[in-house]
């Protein structure tokens, strides 16, 4: 099985994006952050979860986007890959909740976990064991999202914090709102990075 990825090297660690339902590594928003976070000096890998056959199936039946186990196997097999180097984490909608089960099981390679718009609840039980400090970036008008989010971070026993971001909704498609989620992610990153 192959995944397709796009990887740019940094000097601050690599950060690693997990996509969310039903988009890939071509997210304009995640570009725009990791954009951002390379220009802090970061490296980042956006890969897809799935492969183009599996994200085709999806496309018909939503199966696989909340297949968190599955997301997470892939996900903790690319973190295996790139554990020679400080790693965090960038986590969307579903992807969130890969990103937290994959630090749960890997706390000595995940060191810094965030998370933009995410279902971290969907990381059920792995919440109370993940030991990175986690970042719950939420759209001040996403509230259901928002109470999800609230939540998934009462169960956590890790460092966490819960940001929202005034007038910006699910996508943060308002100006300036993916901007603030850039700079909220480099400030997290490069607090808890160290490389």
């Amino acid at each position: 099985m192959t995944l397709e990825a796009d990887l740019k090297d940094g000097e601050r660690g690599l950060v690693i994006f997990a996509h969310g339902s039903g988009s890939s590594r071509r997210s304009p928003r995640n570009r725009q952050v990791a954009a951002a976070l390379r220009d802090r000096g970061f490296g980042t890998l956006l890969f897809d979860l799935l492969t183009p056959d599996e994200d085709l199936e999806d496309a018909r039946t939503a199966r696989s986007r909340f297949d968190i186990p599955l997301l997470a196997e892939r996900l903790s097999a690319v973190v295996e890959w790139a554990r020679t180097r400080p790693v965090g984490v960038f986590g969307a909608s579903t992807g969130a909740a890969a990103a937290l089960v994959t630090a749960a099981a890997r706390p000595q390679d995940v060191a810094a976990v965030v998370s933009r718009g995410g279902r971290p609840d969907l990381a059920g039980e792995a919440l109370a064991v993940v030991r990175a400090p986690t970042l719950l970036i939420v759209g001040g008008r996403d509230l259901d999202v928002l109470s999800l989010n609230e939540r998934a971070a009462a169960r956590m026993t890790a460092e966490k914090a819960i940001v929202v971001v005034p007038g910006a909704g699910h996508l943060f498609a308002e100006p300036g709102a993916l901007e603030e989620v850039a700079r909220l992610a480099g400030d997290w990153f490069a607090r808890h990075i160290k490389g």
